[in-house]
């Protein structure tokens, strides 16, 4: 685990001479991995590096040098991530192709495979990863992403000359050495405020693009990259007819989890993994499974002192009834204002997500026990888990109504009050699925937008990031067609994003069994009505993990771990929501007078304005430290032993 950072030249001059550039870039991201940090060029290609240690710490090191046996320096690997299924892939390639390894690190599994197996490597990659391979005779660097892109991946091309970096802050600071534009990207900034996050390929940036999840790219010196998307998800559901093959159904499910949490509880015998846990089903399973692991197990779980907002009584019951230790971190208003500067600083780019605020205080807390922890991410996306997924059967009546008709009702919605019962129930059945479904999240509406985007642009809107997964998924059953939207959208954009920065931010790595490659294969066939039935989501899931889990968390209502972000600009965050506004230079972008009347129109208790404060808010603290240069949080350094 590490944060990487390569410059690809086309020329060996261009290289020697940045090296030193890089080495200075790569310190805005020296929380990725303050176990080791280097830089290392060869010809033209740079390399610099910060890396966390798990596996085969004492050996291990990057960047990793491997060729076969009559070139055992022809490749080097940059490389951020885990490989799980590493020790059984370096046994495959061992027995098939005669491949030596040097360390007992899973890094080298991945040069082996792609030196035996071309572009296909990528495939057989079981695990989270970012990678970066330089082929020194071929002349040619190779890289890839991990199928549900929990490790990211930005790059940045410039003339003669092309980056990639785990993070955003690194290219900007080369961003005069690679000749690119830094200026924000407008386009960028209203897919944000309408999805609540930057969607891939794009950033705030102009000059700055994300190498998109499950994609591999090639590029030579002195070429523009190609990219081949290798991962295309299908959910091909397989009707279950009766008790028996739901039962074989739910141990398919029960076993797939088992052995991903074994394989995401991997590091060395001296290297610490713990998990969160909230009061749901996802993080209660992976924290079981990992128990039977690690018996000595700490769970860790944030919340706040507001009744309905906090689900710490819940997670203390599970943790002991699974006997775990448990460590409870209770984030309070003031301490999300003071650390929200910093924490903005860390993603890159905006997410208007308040829970990844609580998640950075329990990452920091957690950090203090741990090297690593288990997260329960990507069950909702995989099992049918979100309230939304309901939807098509609540609209279902409106399918029967000829289309002339439904445009009609749409009409109708629109002259209704807002806040009055009913009417965004009208205005979305009035739609079909690809015209009101943009992942789960929904936010300014167009209407809404125009009035405080002063760059308002008609003819951008969410369809841009939607339009193309959908195209892939006609004729799929409307749930399915949700689920794969929100892979390439909710999940992708937000989830993982703020699950890799504020973690990462603490040197703290997170794992995420559920987005394992092996667990989606089962999850994929599963039909709608082992999703959504009997008054409840993931139906399957939950009945795998029956035997599994604590029988109080196995059919609770869903919180979806809430930040009391309503109530309390309402309150104690007023003033200081005021203050950000005020004091932003954003007038060219935003009106800041119709976002005051928004805050007021909140505090007011007229309607809940919590979601779209909150996203112009953060956008406003990016502008000042990305934009403006007058926001500086002050940044500290990372104090972790290597070894706990």
């Amino acid at each position: 685990m590490c944060g990487l950072l390569g410059l690809i030249c086309s020329t060996e001059a261009d290289a020697a001479g940045a090296r030193e550039a890089v080495d200075t870039a790569m310190r805005c991201q020296r929380h990725r991995g303050p176990d080791e940090h280097d830089t290392w060029a060869d010809a033209e290609v740079v390399y610099g590096f910060n890396r966390l240690a798990f596996i085969d710490v004492d050996h291990a090191h990057q960047p990793l040098i491997w060729g076969p046996p009559e070139a055992p320096e022809r490749y080097t690997l940059n490389f951020n991530g885990e490989i799980y299924n590493y020790k059984e892939l370096r046994d495959e390639l061992a027995a098939e192709h005669g491949a030596k390894f040097a360390t007992e690190g899973d890094g080298e599994a991945i040069v082996a495979a792609y030196h035996y197996l071309g572009d296909d490597a990528v495939k057989k990659l079981r695990g989270m990863f970012a990678f970066m391979i330089w082929d020194s005779q071929e002349k040619v660097v190779f890289g890839a992403r991990d199928p549900f892109g929990i490790k990211p991946l930005f790059y940045a091309a410039g003339p003669g000359k092309i980056a990639f970096s785990s993070e955003k802050k690194s290219l900007l600071e080369l961003s005069s050495v690679l000749g690119v534009e830094d200026k924000l990207d407008r386009k960028a900034l209203q897919h944000y405020l309408v999805l609540q996050y930057v969607p891939e390929p794009e950033s705030l940036h102009t000059g700055i693009r994300r190498v998109e999840s499950g994609t591999s790219f090639r590029v030579v010196p002195g070429g523009e990259v190609e990219f081949t998307r290798y991962f295309h998800p299908q959910f091909t559901a397989k009707p279950v007819n009766g008790q028996a093959e739901a039962e074989a159904l739910y141990e398919r499910i029960a076993d797939a989890m088992r052995d991903s949490v074994g394989k995401h509880m991997i590091s060395d015998p001296d290297v610490t993994v713990g998990a969160f846990l909230s009061g749901g089903i996802d993080s209660t399973a992976t924290a079981t499974l990992a128990k039977e692991h690690n018996p000595n197990l700490i769970a860790f779980t944030s919340g706040f002192d507001r009744e309905g907002y906090s689900e710490v009584d819940v997670a203390a019951e599970t943790a002991a009834a699974i006997g775990v230790k448990h460590v409870v971190r209770v984030v309070s208003a003031e301490e999300m204002m003071e650390a929200l500067p910093l924490i903005v600083w860390y993603l890159d780019d905006p997410v208007a997500d308040p829970a990844l605020v609580p998640l950075w205080f329990i990452a920091r807390e957690a950090r203090k026990h741990v090297k690593a922890v288990l997260s329960g991410e990507g069950a909702d996306e995989l099992f049918g888990g979100y309230t939304v997924y309901n939807e098509p059967i609540s609209l279902a009546p409106f399918e029967k109504i000829p289309g002339g008709m439904r445009r009609i009702l749409g009409k109708v919605s629109t002259k209704i009050p807002e806040g009055t019962r009913g009417k965004d129930l009208l205005r979305r059945g009035a739609l079909p699925l690809e015209d009101r479904y943009y992942g789960n999240a929904r936010n300014f509406r167009d209407d809404q937008l125009r009035k405080v985007l002063r760059t308002y642009e008609e003819g951008v809107g969410f369809k841009d990031v939607t339009a193309p997964w959908y195209q892939v998924s006609e004729g799929w059953d409307p749930v399915a067609r949700m689920q794969h939207v929100d892979l390439f959208t909710w999940l992708r954009g937000d989830i993982l994003v703020k699950a890799d920065k504020v973690t990462m931010a603490n040197s703290l790595e997170l794992r995420v069994p559920f987005l394992d490659s092996e667990v989606f294969k089962v999850a994929a066939t599963i039909p709608v009505d082992q999703k959504l039935t009997h008054g409840t989501s993931k139906y399957a899931l939950r009945q795998a993990l029956a035997k599994i889990i604590p029988a109080h968390v196995l059919n609770r209502r869903k919180l979806g771990f809430p930040v009391p972000i309503r109530l309390w600009l309402r309150d104690e965050m007023y003033d200081w929501a005021k203050g950000i506004i005020s004091d932003s230079q954003t007038g060219e972008l935003l009106d800041k007078n119709a976002v005051l009347a928004l805050l007021d129109e909140h505090k007011a208790g007229q309607h809940d304005r919590s979601r779209q404060l909150w996203a112009l808010l953060v956008f406003m603290l990016w502008h000042g430290i990305f934009v403006e240069n007058r926001i500086k949080p002050e940044v500290p350094e990372p104090v972790y032993p290597v070894k706990l």
